[in-house]
């Protein structure tokens, strides 16, 4: 689902139909008052509201005050408000405000109200679920949509968030809650709810990567609150997301150019805040093969207003998985620190991650002269019981934003990482049918340090009667890298029949000491004008970029470096045909770094100069209250590389088109049935191939089609009780710009169910959940869409997942 934009105030002068019921929320990240603030009615601070519609009075003070109210349009269309201006605590401003309107304010949580015509103040009302949000989205005060699964809202970066039905762009926010549903322990085991990612390593491996509308995306490429490359290189673990943003398409406009250039979407992971309401869980899991640990998860608010957070979140996982002697450990820690203020808010997160990976699975690389294998013979790890994959990662990022006034915002990040990562590996290429390939191993290190940040300001204001939010930022990224290692004598093994080879002992050859240096900048203007009471919104926007890469090995400056710069300008236009439709459009570029040559190639560590993407998307967002429906149409070009099949060496060759629909579902259409789900098409086209050669080819590692169906029961006469079911679907795909080798199309199954009880004051809630429950052997994914790190993806056997949550 698509998330939003941090917006300004919207009037609220929106047209009720005829015997439909419409309704918006308006919501606020920041709940700057503690519970006994808001029954002691005890706060009291000033306030500047306009004179104007009683709607965007509202919105104002809403905005202001930091709480959520929610109303039905048809209330105050028409009415004005005379505004107001002093010291007032929340109930007497909304009493100002609705003075002689025959409305009056009624409490419905802690910080959220709602409003209800005089006579009928005793009466609940129904609210559809729209938001208007001002200000900064974080932590839980995103509001889920119904069912829990999907936010309304989600960050994207410099235009701040807006409710999905506001937003032109195509995007999925989902909760906390699904990750902890799903038990999903890493972002690879969250992102398969989505038809538009799949997942491109072994679950088993070294690494996590993805694709996005069929273009890859690489761990290093997801954002931490905005902030590219904080996260760990290699693997996130997901008990420190309160929410994960998915958007589809070049988003260089919004968050600048990633590290590694990723152009089919982003990700970015937003952290835990403390939320009001204190929490204190343990979660204890267990996962197929003998993989046994714990998490906790605190957090308190504390002052007056409960102005200061803490929430810590703590992982330890070890054991043994399904495959051959692959063991996996992993250890988390993060700790996030928050301040709410009267116009500044702050917060930082510090956080450290470890995971050692015994026997990591590697791609399988297919020989010229060799036929695809069959998937379903593989019955063991063709991994050496040496190999290894050591990575440790140190990061933190601190955020503020400060109300220079009532109409202008301005904030800020900066944020570093420092890792070093220690593999032991040998790849798996197969040089004929019988499944043979040659152990080669191969001792890789990489250390790498970070340090990024950006700044800008908001700004809200009118022109006669089209408003504006203007957006300027800056952003600054600087990475370095050392790559090393050697490589030991090689011995022969079968897919098929895994040989175990001796443990490396005295090195053959040292590679190279590779030490590389990146450093993007860039300067973003964007404007989103609003037309006819904002039913119509116009973004208009740019982002200058420069790119500089510098390399030396062994000391030797490199003759690949480059310092190139560009403008990429960007729009999106949305129309609000009612409340509950909005159509869309966007023009979309982004610069990318250049690829850098695989080691699989005989050119390798060659980095290329930095390429332009675009994208053209149309689509229409349909919000019935209790359940959503997107859809997309969209075109993306980019150059294609390939690794040429007889020489082995890594360049571009022509261009990839890829033309595509998306349409997804979410919501609780019916009560205590959850659906969450969608499709994806993409017709993705080789052009302008050398010689013509690949002309009209379908482009390798993209298939035609993905499916997911995801559904919950509650089980009607069983309180607490929800059954779980989820479908996932894959068509075939090409390995090669030649079209010459294929993979089948593919289905998984999933099952499980969770039951929620009390005992005593504590919360209890049991999941137990089986991936891939009909245990089926097929390859995943023929690799990177980019052919990178070309190569077959095994996929996972069946898994089971158990977890118990003892909130206190």
């Amino acid at each position: 689902m698509p998330a939003v934009l941090p917006c300004r105030p919207r009037a609220a002068s929106l047209r009720s139909r005829p015997l439909m019921y419409l309704g918006f929320a308006i919501s606020l990240s920041a709940n700057l008052l503690s519970s006994s603030a808001w029954a002691d009615d005890l706060a009291r601070r000033a306030y500047t509201v306009p004179a104007g519609t009683l709607g965007a009075a509202l919105t104002r003070f809403a905005h202001l005050a930091g709480v959520s109210l929610s109303l039905d349009p048809a209330l105050v269309t028409g009415r004005q408000s005379r505004g107001l201006s002093g010291s007032y605590s929340v109930d007497e401003g909304f009493m100002q405000l609705l003075q002689g309107s025959g409305l009056q304010l009624q409490p419905v949580g802690n910080g959220a109200f709602t409003l209800v015509p005089v006579a009928q103040a005793s009466d609940a009302l129904e609210i559809a679920p729209t938001s208007i949000v001002g200000g900064h989205v974080g932590g839980s005060d995103a509001p889920p949509y119904a069912g829990g699964q999907v936010a309304r809202q989600g960050s994207q970066g410099l235009l701040g968030s807006r409710d999905f039905m506001d937003t032109p762009f195509s995007m999925t926010t989902y909760t906390s809650d699904l990750v902890k549903n799903q038990q999903a322990r890493t972002l690879g085991d969250l992102i398969a709810s989505d038809p538009s990612v799949r997942a491109t390593n072994p679950a088993g491996g070294r690494f996590e990567q993805f694709t996005i509308r069929g273009f890859s995306l690489f761990n290093s490429d997801v954002s931490y609150n905005g902030l590219f490359g904080i996260l760990p290189t290699y693997s996130i673990d997901m008990e420190m997301a309160d929410r994960v943003d998915i958007i589809k398409g070049p988003s260089q406009l919004l968050n600048g150019i990633s590290p590694r250039g990723s152009v089919g979407g982003g990700i970015n992971v937003v952290p835990k805040r403390a939320g009001d309401t204190p929490i204190t869980e343990f979660t204890g899991s267990f996962a197929s093969g003998s993989q046994a640990g714990g998490a906790v998860d605190v957090g308190r608010r504390f002052g007056e207003g409960g102005q200061f957070g803490i929430r810590f979140n703590g992982v330890k996982q070890a054991g043994d998985t399904e495959w051959d002697h692959q063991r996996v450990e992993r250890d988390m820690a993060v700790l996030s620190l928050d301040f709410r203020g009267e116009r500044l808010r702050l917060s930082t997160d510090i956080g450290h991650t470890e995971r050692d990976t015994d026997a990591p699975q590697e791609r399988v690389l297919i020989g010229a002269n060799a036929k695809v294998p069959s998937a379903n013979d593989v019955h063991h790890n063709y991994a050496q019981a040496w190999s290894k994959a050591r990575t440790n990662d140190t990061f933190g990022a601190v955020n503020a934003e400060y109300d220079i006034s009532d109409s202008l915002m301005a904030y800020g990040a900066v944020g570093a990482r420092k890792s070093n990562h220690d593999f032991l590996r040998h790849n798996v290429s197969i040089i004929n049918d019988a499944g043979d390939f040659t152990v080669q191993p191969r001792d890789f290190t990489r250390d790498e340090s970070v340090r990024t940040a950006t700044a800008g300001v908001r700004n809200w204001f009118h022109t006669g009667p089209v408003s504006h939010e203007v957006n300027l930022a800056a952003t600054y990224f600087y990475m370095d890298f050392t790559n090393g290692g050697a490589r030991y004598a090689s011995a022969p093994s079968n897919l098929y029949n895994p040989v175990a080879t001796p443990t490396p002992g005295t090195p053959t050859r040292l590679d190279p000491k590779v030490y590389t240096e990146n450093r993007f900048s860039g300067v973003a203007l964007a404007d989103t004008l609003g037309f006819f009471d904002d039913r119509l919104l116009l973004t208009l926007g740019a982002r200058w970029q420069r790119v500089q890469v510098d390399d030396w090995s062994d000391g030797v400056k490199g003759d690949t470096a480059y310092d190139e710069e560009k403008v990429s300008p960007s729009a999106g236009v949305l129309l609000k045909v009612s409340e509950q439709l909005s159509l869309y459009a966007n023009y979309m570029e982004g610069l990318s770094q250049g690829k850098i040559a695989p080691s699989t190639s005989v050119n390798e560590d060659q980095i290329f100069p930095p390429f332009t993407s675009r994208q053209v998307e149309v689509g229409a967002k349909y919000d019935l209250g209790k359940v959503g429906f997107t859809a997309s149409v969209f075109r993306i070009r980019q150059p294609a590389y390939e690794t040429n099949a007889t020489t082995r060496v890594f360049g571009p060759n022509g261009k990839r088109d890829n033309r595509g629909v998306e349409l997804s579902v979410f919501g609780e259409p019916l009560e205590g049935v959850r659906l969450l789900g969608g499709v994806m098409y993409i017709d993705s086209e080789l052009t302008d191939t050398v010689g013509g050669a690949f002309d009209g080819n379908r482009a390798p590692a993209t298939p035609e089609y993905n499916v997911n169906v995801g559904a919950e029961w509650d089980v009607p006469r069983v309180n607490g009780l929800t059954l779980t079911a989820r479908g996932i679907h894959s068509s075939s795909q090409y390995l090669d710009q030649n079209n010459s080798k294929q993979i089948d199309g593919w289905e998984r199954f999933d099952l499980g169910a969770r039951y929620t009880f009390k005992v005593d004051a504590t919360q209890v809630t049991l999941r137990a959940s089986v991936e891939n429950v009909l245990d089926d052997r097929y390859w995943a994914s023929a690799g990177a869409s980019d052919d990178s790190e070309p190569g077959l993806t095994l996929s996972t056997p069946r898994t089971y997942l158990l977890s118990a949550t003892l909130g206190f």
